[in-house]
C-alpha cells in the first residue's frame, strides 16, 4: 500500500453511487475506504476495484460503529484527506408532506442529515491533518429550495438540511483549508434513483470533481457536473 496516496473515505459505497465514487477514487491513485453497513457488503463492493481500496464497516446511524471507525483510522493512518458522505436512504416518491409519517420523515433525517453530520464531526480531527482535506456531502436537486415543489416530503427536505449544514461547515472550517461542498449526482440510475437515469459513472464524476478539488477550488457550493446549482 502506498502511503504516500491521498487517503479518501466513502460512506454507503457498498452499491450505486457510493460505489463508483470510491471506484473512481482508488483509479486516480486515492486509498479508498470503502464503507457499507456491514463487512460482507463493504467486502463485495471492494473487490476488483482498481488499486487500494480497503472494505471498512460503518453504520453512520450509530455513534458508536462512527466513533470506533474514527478511531481505527486515525490509529492506522493518522489523517484522512476525503470524506464523501454519500449515505442516504429513502427517495419516497408516493409520499406528500400534507399527510407525510413524520416517523418515516425522522427515520430519513437520520441517515442522510444526522448520519452525514455525525461522521463529518467524528473524522473533522482527521481531516484537519490533511494537507488538502475535502468534506463531500452528496445532496440532491430535490433539496434546491429555489426550486422545490411538492412530493419527496422526507428525502426532499432532508437534501434540503445536508445543504445547509454544508454551508455552515464550509464557513466554520475556512481557516482550516477545508473544502466543503455540496453535489447533485443528477437523476442517476440506481437501486434508489431506478432505472431510466443517467449512467452511475457520470453522476459519481461530479462527486470525484468536488473530492479532488485545487486548494484554489470553492467552498460552501453546491454543484452538478461541476457548474453551480442554485440553493
Amino acid at each position: 500500500m502506498d502511503t504516500t496516496a491521498p487517503l479518501a473515505l466513502v460512506t454507503g459505497a457498498n452499491r450505486g453511487l457510493g460505489r463508483e465514487t470510491a471506484r473512481q477514487l482508488a483509479a486516480l491513485g486515492h486509498t479508498v475506504l470503502v464503507c457499507g453497513r456491514s463487512a460482507e457488503s463493504a467486502a463485495r463492493a471492494a473487490a476488483g476495484m482498481p488499486g487500494t481500496a480497503l472494505p471498512r464497516v460503518l453504520d453512520v446511524t450509530d455513534e458508536d460503529c462512527v466513533q470506533r471507525l474514527a478511531r481505527s483510522v486515525a490509529a492506522e493512518f493518522g489523517h484522512l484527506d476525503v470524506l464523501v458522505n454519500n449515505a442516504a436512504t429513502d427517495y419516497d416518491t408516493a409520499a406528500r408532506a400534507v399527510d407525510a409519517d413524520l416517523d418515516r420523515v425522522r427515520r430519513t433525517l437520520e441517515t442522510n442529515l444526522f448520519g452525514a453530520w455525525r461522521t463529518a464531526e467524528a473524522f473533522l480531527p482527521l481531516l484537519r491533518r490533511s494537507r488538502h482535506p475535502r468534506l463531500v456531502n452528496v445532496s440532491s436537486e430535490s433539496g434546491s429550495l429555489a426550486g422545490m415543489s411538492g412530493g419527496t416530503p422526507a428525502y426532499g427536505i432532508s437534501k434540503a438540511a445536508l445543504n445547509a449544514l454544508t454551508r455552515k461547515l464550509a464557513d466554520e472550517l475556512r481557516a482550516d483549508g477545508v473544502l466543503v461542498n455540496a453535489v447533485c449526482p443528477g437523476w442517476v440510475a440506481t437501486d434508489m434513483g431506478g432505472p431510466g437515469g443517467r449512467p452511475v459513472a457520470e453522476g459519481a464524476a461530479g462527486v470525484v470533481w468536488a473530492a479532488t478539488l485545487p486548494d484554489s477550488g470553492p467552498t460552501g457550493g453546491f454543484f452538478r457536473d461541476g457548474r453551480p446549482l442554485p440553493w
